[in-house]
């Protein structure tokens, strides 16, 4: 494949054809206002996000997303839901800026050592799952002016959307409209009645380090979600790096008739969520800082995200009191 028909396929490229576009994610019930106030003033720029051409509305991409688990869910689908930020991006540019909140690769060679397995989860993930990159305006090179080569220079220094773009066609794996959604959409969905609903009355199970069976039951009855909650431990650092080693003993301790699982592993839930989704034909969803929010550990995350702040949970949360 020649160079010009690789630079047809980065973001700048799909951004420029009208395949993809930047637009609000004007949300019903959010309210990032107490995020936007704790952050740095720029985080209001993340409610710009990436819409492919073929949805017009930011609910639609909610009611996508709400389909997609409620049928994984009922005809046994493998549906995997995996995020990608600033962490993925750093881990696939060789860059351990990826040890951020949470230890992710030990090393440059543990990467290089891991990327095999990596690269396969996201080429399954690509046929069958959802791809919810982090790209607003503000992690997108907009500077790509002097064509590819300077593309690259640039990218090896800055680990950003547009790399990861490329990072992921230069081996064979395209991002379109049947298996792409925006990164705070799953927050979104994650905290909705919807998905409270979608789950109640279901066996689901929470793949993570830390679990609090109190908080989490409460979590759910907010929306009158009551679902059955089995918990796996997993390590809280490497799982990226070290899936290989221990996805049999996790893979074991799930229950073989769970529904649903909710994952928290840093840059390995890319991993996690693609085997597990295939091995018991459910969705998989990567949670992340959900779970802390189910745990009532917020303080793991340094605070509360965009998009996970709800009006009407903390409505009836507060009339619960």
């Amino acid at each position: 494949m020649s160079m010009t028909k690789k630079a047809d396929h980065t973001l700048q490229e799909r951004l420029k054809s009208g395949e993809f576009r930047f637009a609000r994610l004007d949300l019903p019930d959010i309210n990032n206002k107490p995020v936007i106030e704790a952050n740095v003033p720029d985080i209001v720029e993340q409610e710009i996000c990436l819409f492919h051409r073929s949805v017009q509305e930011p609910m639609e991409y909610m009611e996508m997303l709400d389909a997609y688990v409620r049928n994984g869910i009922s005809q046994k689908m493998p549906s995997p839901v995996v995020r990608f930020a600033d962490g993925e991006y750093a881990f696939y540019h060789f860059n351990l800026g990826c040890n951020g909140l949470y230890k992710q690769a030990e090393s440059i060679k543990a990467i290089r050592r891991a990327l095999p397995i990596h690269l396969d989860a996201l080429r399954r993930l690509a046929e069958t799952g959802k791809f919810a990159p982090l790209v607003f305006p503000g992690n997108v090179d907009k500077k790509n002016t002097k064509g590819i080569l300077h593309y690259f220079v640039r990218s090896r220094q800055m680990p950003s959307a547009s790399s990861f773009w490329e990072f992921l066609h230069r081996h064979g794996v395209l991002l379109n409209g049947d298996n792409y959604l925006p990164f705070y959409c799953v927050y979104a969905y994650l905290t909705s009645e919807a998905f409270a609903r979608a789950v109640d009355g279901r066996k689901l199970c929470i793949l993570n380090s830390e679990y609090n069976p109190k908080t989490c039951q409460s979590w759910f009855s907010i929306f009158s979600g009551r679902p059955e909650i089995e918990f796996v431990e997993i390590p809280s650092e490497y799982i990226a790096t070290h899936w290989g080693e221990i996805r049999l003993d996790v893979l074991a301790k799930i229950p073989t008739d769970v529904d649903i699982c909710l994952v928290g592993a840093g840059v390995g839930a890319l991993l996690v969520c693609v085997e597990v989704a295939e091995r018991f034909s459910v969705p998989a969803i990567d949670a992340g800082h959900i779970l802390n929010m189910m745990n009532g550990r917020e303080d793991k995350s340094k605070g509360d995200r965009m998009f996970t702040l709800r009006k009407s949970r903390q409505l009836l949360s507060n009339r619960e009191i």
